[in-house]
């Protein structure tokens, strides 16, 4: 064995979309099979090459929820070390633009004062406590 064999794995960069409007937050819960199954999600996903963590956030929310948005600013970058992979997390202030297709079933719009009963990832820890506290982005 040498020393790369014991070099942490690249940071896997990821592009959420905190999307509010007039209190209520869109979260999605996240599908078996995938890690962190079971889990409640704010729509996101792996950046692409050559892509902006801004582009991703908006292109991951319309593709998972039809929901064209716009970003409005940006919360505090994440860094958390999961057993499946290590993570870079862009979060992203965002309003709706226009719904382009029906909501899926596993998506829906919660007050603020709700988030705290539904079970999200660990690295979601300090947005949801700022979130919950009325501190934006």
């Amino acid at each position: 064995m040498n020393a790369a064999d014991n070099a942490p794995s690249p940071r896997v960069e990821i592009a959420v979309a905190v999307v509010e409007d007039e209190g209520r937050f869109l979260i999605g819960m996240r599908n078996e099979g995938v890690p962190l199954a079971g889990c409640w999600e704010f729509p996101g996903g792996k950046i692409r090459p050559h892509e902006t963590p801004q582009e991703a956030a908006v292109r991951e929310c319309l593709e998972e929820t039809g929901l064209l948005v716009q970003i409005a600013g940006t919360y505090p970058r994440v860094d958390h070390d999961y057993e499946h992979a290590r993570v870079r997390i862009h979060f992203f202030a965002c309003v709706g633009v226009e719904q382009q297709r029906p909501l899926p079933a596993r998506f829906r719009w919660v007050a603020v004062v709700e988030l705290r009963r539904f079970a999200f990832p660990p690295a979601n820890a300090d947005l949801l406590v700022r979130l919950t506290a009325g501190k934006t982005a």
